[in-house]
């Protein structure tokens, strides 16, 4: 009497007849025309891809560029802001009109304040007073600088959603 052989080889040889005869007929063409029609859909996805990142690296440049629009935005409205804050500090300090830094800052800043100018009284406050008009002007450009940020970054969003 024989004795069995054991399960595991006998699955063994099992999956192994399975795979040569799943590898035989993956081989097999079983229409003649399919090779050429996986060949045109090999090539549709392949020409699809190949868009596909040619777009996304489009994508990618344009929101480059207006990354970098976005940061000299930023940093025009920071010098405005250092600008009209070192003004209001001098005013509110009471400094002198007549010394050189207070004149610098003054002209520099004047075309940021000058539409802001006597648009609200400014509180005397000690030695100088309170210039409100300058908190305004601040506020508003401040209002400016989170609508210029918002639309670039709906249209970097936009345009990388597409």
């Amino acid at each position: 009497m024989t004795e069995p052989e054991p399960s595991g080889s006998v699955r063994g040889a099992v999956a192994d007849d399975v795979h040569a005869n799943l590898a035989e007929r993956a081989y097999e063409p079983h229409d003649p025309g399919e090779p050429r029609r996986l060949a045109r859909e090999a090539a549709a996805i392949r020409e699809r891809a190949v868009d596909e990142a040619i777009g996304t690296e489009r994508a990618v440049e344009r929101s480059r560029g207006l990354a970098r629009f976005s940061q000299f935005v930023d940093y025009a409205f920071f010098l405005v802001y250092a600008l009209l804050a070192t003004r209001f500090v001098l005013v509110l300090i009471g400094a002198r009109a007549t010394s050189g830094f207070v004149k610098l800052i003054a002209t520099i800043s004047d075309p940021f304040y000058a539409p802001f100018r006597n648009i609200v009284d400014s509180p005397e406050v000690g030695p100088g007073h309170f210039a409100m008009p300058i908190v305004v002007a601040l506020f508003a450009y401040m209002v400016l600088h989170v609508a210029i940020n918002r639309l670039l970054r709906t249209i970097v969003q936009r345009k990388t959603q597409l």
